[in-house]
């Protein structure tokens, strides 16, 4: 059985040979792109369980494309880099990356750190427990004071975000990317109606519990 797939994003075509090689001997699927413009398409279209992002890319870098992705998507992304400077992989992580490889790396390098941010993402999202409320994603079920919700598949997106970054606000686009996989155009008000009716599910459970909150002029977020 495949294993997830994982978007390498190189300008040096021995590199992603290498990083696809290695990669799908693991059981992975591998797509490979070699700019920062196709490395947006390719994340919209392929929805990869992570992404190696190289830093230095023509055109849109790597810094500009970790930015737009984080802007709709907590995929996690390893960035690749042959900058050795302190500020460079203190920028990478900063902007949302979840780990950085610093060229020039061995396979066997790169095999274990997808191995390993893949577990750390996979636990994060496994069962989760903010503010007494049990999310299992393999189940896909959410419990709150032994009450299972009654949730439709964007509600639970919604709220397994949510609740997988307890008290990060969170915008409405942002929220939009994550409900909405196909990236369709729609009102960003859709979200506060989902919202609504998630709070609502949250509260005839746990009467007098505000688990999400509106935070004025930037979105929402999980109460921590």
């Amino acid at each position: 059985m495949a294993k997830e797939n994982i978007l390498a994003v190189d300008d040096e075509e021995d590199i992603l040979e290498l990083v696809r090689y290695n990669l799908t001997k693991e059981g992975y699927q591998v797509t490979g792109v070699g700019t920062g413009e196709d490395a947006l398409k390719a994340a919209r279209e392929s929805l990869p369980a992570l992404i190696l992002l190289d830093l230095m890319l023509p055109g849109m870098n790597g810094i500009e494309v970790c930015k737009a992705i984080r802007v709709k998507s907590q995929v996690p992304v390893i960035m690749v880099t042959a900058l050795v400077e302190e500020i460079d992989r203190l920028l990478g992580l900063e902007l949302g990356a979840d780990d950085y490889i610093c060229k020039p790396f061995s396979p066997r390098e790169v095999v274990a750190r997808v191995k390993a941010v893949l577990r750390r993402a996979s636990s994060s999202a496994g069962e989760l427990q903010p503010a007494g409320l049990q999310i299992n994603q393999k189940l896909h079920t959410a419990i709150i004071n032994n009450i299972q919700l009654k949730l439709s598949p964007v509600e639970f997106a919604l709220l397994s975000h949510l609740a997988a970054h307890p008290g990060q606000v969170f915008s409405r686009d942002q929220l939009m990317g994550v409900i909405y996989k196909d990236y369709r155009i729609v009102s960003d008000r859709t979200v506060d109606t989902h919202v609504k009716n998630l709070r609502s599910k949250l509260s005839d459970a746990s009467p007098g519990t505000e688990f999400i909150e509106s935070i004025y002029g930037l979105g929402y977020r999980l109460a921590s």
